[in-house]
């Protein structure tokens, strides 16, 4: 009767297994390392106004975006949108539940706030949908840019006109946590826009 297999010679059948059944042993490419890639986006991030914020919302977007700089700006029209969104859904909520009490400014602030954000949605969604067809359909690339430059620019300044509402407001809870969520918002914004003007600098 044989010995049974020593613990030594399973681990290195079980190790011969697993590299057998790896993506390199089949004729699959192993990934990439993204070391490169997230170095593009460092850099590329070091042209806005704040370049920590712009690395850390879309570095995990690296191996998407490669070395790309309209892929870049798509992707970060994209996380921009995305809270864009967020905080329009918290504005609506906060204008249906909020207790203003007898200050009506705050009320107003919240209902143009939700206005102002509505509308940068929609301009971002814009902007997305024309990077997704960069350099097909009407008009030329520089010409496809200039739109983006345009709606995101009008994007950014309905969520400063956002927090302009609320000088006049008392201040209080509500005033001080819809600023503050504002004003993340305007900084992914602010760095999607210049990513985009960078973009088209460059003829796209």
């Amino acid at each position: 009767m044989e010995n049974p297999l020593s613990l030594t010679s399973l681990l290195s059948l079980l190790m011969f297994l697993f590299l057998l059944r790896s993506p390199s042993a089949v004729g699959f490419p192993a990934p990439a390392p993204s070391t490169n890639d997230s170095d593009f986006i460092r850099t590329s991030c070091g042209t806005t106004l704040y370049p920590e914020l712009c690395y850390t919302s879309l570095s995990r977007y690296a191996n998407a975006v490669q070395s790309s700089p309209a892929q870049l700006a798509k992707v970060a029209i994209g996380v921009s949108l995305s809270n864009a969104k967020r905080m329009a859904s918290f504005v609506s909520n906060l204008s249906r539940h909020a207790d203003y009490g007898s200050d009506h400014r705050a009320a107003a602030a919240i209902h143009d706030c939700f206005s102002n954000f509505d509308d940068a949605v929609d301009q971002m969604r814009d902007s997305l949908s024309q990077m997704k067809t960069l350099g097909s359909g009407p008009g030329s690339v520089r010409f496809q840019m200039s739109n983006v430059q345009t709606w995101m620019s009008a994007a950014l300044t309905d969520q400063e006109t956002c927090t302009d509402g609320f000088q006049d407001v008392p201040e209080g809870s509500v005033k001080t946590d819809v600023v503050k969520r504002v004003e993340k918002v305007k900084k992914v914004t602010s760095n999607a826009l210049a990513l985009v003007n960078s973009v088209a600098e460059k003829g796209g």
